[in-house]
């Protein structure tokens, strides 16, 4: 009888749809590096073209600006000089992307509109990011604002993330992508604007729609998919879906005939009652032997 030995199973290698592409990078703070970030991520040769002066991220957060430009190429030159611009092209002349984050006005004093570059540069795309579309591009913004104006911004509190320019980094690295396929197969470069006002308004869409406004069942009106105060923290309960709901009422020992149960005020104090009997490590011992979501939190 003859053995076979079966064939070693050989690790997942992620998926590089951008290698061999080039990208340049002139896009300061967060949006521009955490798309060059994710684009290294996917295989592509990324350079960052920084002023003199550094990126202002490197000053209030170093640890941040690292982790964006690890396995990133940087280089220094001064766009205002004669010199800078010569180190500029010839980087572009390699390039298959250029990402921006100038206000249109600065793109016009550095020769970077898209009518110029084009002309130099006809297999170069450029995606630029601006705070907002069209006549605002010229507007003064920041993440906190973009995300203001898109409803997320409750009460005095700032938010927990970088909406806007977390989204707008994701954006741009799906411009990217777009306009690589629409270098292979037209044989040009192609211009796209990403707006982070536009990005965070995107993201505020489940707000928009009502799903998230106080009250509906993803704003706190199913006693299932709420936070709640536990023995010695908190605890994020996402028992939305009617089978995950089922399992929380048959845990607490709530009835359930329907699912309008979940709605009603005496079920949100049931659960709020049950869930303060248990400490943290025993809510994570009971996610896992009922198959509830939640996620347990310090005060």
């Amino acid at each position: 009888m003859t053995t076979t030995t079966a064939p070693a199973i050989q690790p997942v290698q992620p998926f590089q749809p951008l290698q061999g592409i080039r990208i340049l990078s002139l896009a300061l703070n967060l949006p521009g590096p955490a798309a060059l970030m994710r684009l290294s991520q996917m295989g592509a040769a990324c350079i960052k073209l920084e002023p003199p002066a550094g990126d202002p991220m490197q000053q209030y957060n170093q640890a941040a600006y690292r982790q964006l430009h690890e396995n990133i190429e940087m280089l220094t030159a001064d766009l205002k000089t004669e010199a800078g611009q010569q180190q500029l092209h010839r980087e572009l002349a390699q390039a298959d992307v250029l990402i921006t984050s100038f206000r249109p006005s600065a793109l016009v004093k550095l020769g970077l509109t898209w009518q110029a570059l084009h002309r130099q540069h006809p297999q170069l795309s450029q995606i630029a990011i601006f705070g907002a579309p069209g006549e605002r591009a010229e507007e003064a913004g920041h993440d906190l604002t973009y995300v203001a104006e898109s409803g997320l911004v409750t009460g005095l509190d700032l938010p927990a993330t970088l909406y806007a320019d977390m989204g707008g980094s994701l954006m741009t690295s799906e411009a990217v992508l777009q306009a690589v396929m629409h270098q292979r197969s037209q044989g040009e470069g192609v211009y796209l604007e990403i707006a982070l006002s536009s990005a965070a308004g995107y993201l505020a869409l489940p707000r928009a729609w009502g799903l998230t406004q106080p009250g509906a069942a993803i704003g706190g009106g199913h006693a299932g998919y709420r936070v709640y105060p536990c023995q010695d923290g908190r605890v994020a309960l996402a028992a939305l879906e009617p089978h995950f709901a089922l399992r929380l009422c048959a845990a607490a020992g709530i009835s359930m005939p329907g699912i309008q149960t979940m709605l009603e005020p005496a079920t949100h104090e049931a659960v709020a009652a049950f869930l303060l009997t248990y400490t943290r490590e025993q809510l994570d011992a009971l996610a896992v032997e009922k198959d509830i979501p939640l996620c347990t939190l310090g005060n």
